[in-house]
């Protein structure tokens, strides 16, 4: 678990990050250089799931061996599916990162929703959805592993 009193917000309790994959741990269906290693060090002290529709057709193999669970949706509104997930691990004791259209429910009702601004770039409702912007996924990332870098961007 990953526990920071922010000031004027209140307590952060985060038991889970639920991370879209492409565009956001991936891009072209490639995992990020950097990625493996934090996902590695966060499992220690959160659950991940990877949930995507893997447009690619790579996201079994490229995490093979990593400590997250991968759902592959099914067709359908992704974004509602997203939120499904989402809420059966307890919204407020989950981060989510993403940058897709598809990611703004999931970034809204989070507990803490980062997008992603990376290389295939980001959608403005995920923009608007989330509590904090990061340039890629490593910044991201990086935000969970040193938590006190969220209190210049989340206090009042």
């Amino acid at each position: 678990m990953l526990e920071l009193d922010i000031p004027g917000t209140g307590r952060l309790a985060l038991s889970h990050l639920v991370l879209d994959y492409n565009g956001t741990l991936a891009l072209d269906g490639a995992l990020l250089p950097g990625v493996t290693e934090r996902l590695c060090a966060l499992a220690l002290d959160l659950s991940l799931l990877v949930v995507t529709a893997d447009t690619f057709g790579t996201v079994r193999q490229a995490l093979a061996g990593l400590p997250a669970e991968v759902r592959i949706l099914p067709p359908g509104p992704e974004d509602r599916a997203k939120l499904e997930v989402l809420e059966g691990l307890g919204a407020a004791s989950c981060a989510a990162m993403g940058n897709g259209r598809n990611d703004r429910l999931m970034l809204a009702e989070a507990g803490l929703g980062v997008a992603i601004l990376g290389p295939e770039g980001a959608h403005r409702e995920a923009l608007a959805a989330a509590h904090v912007t990061v340039p890629d996924i490593r910044a991201g990332l990086d935000l969970l592993l040193h938590p006190k870098r969220l209190l210049a961007t989340l206090r009042v």
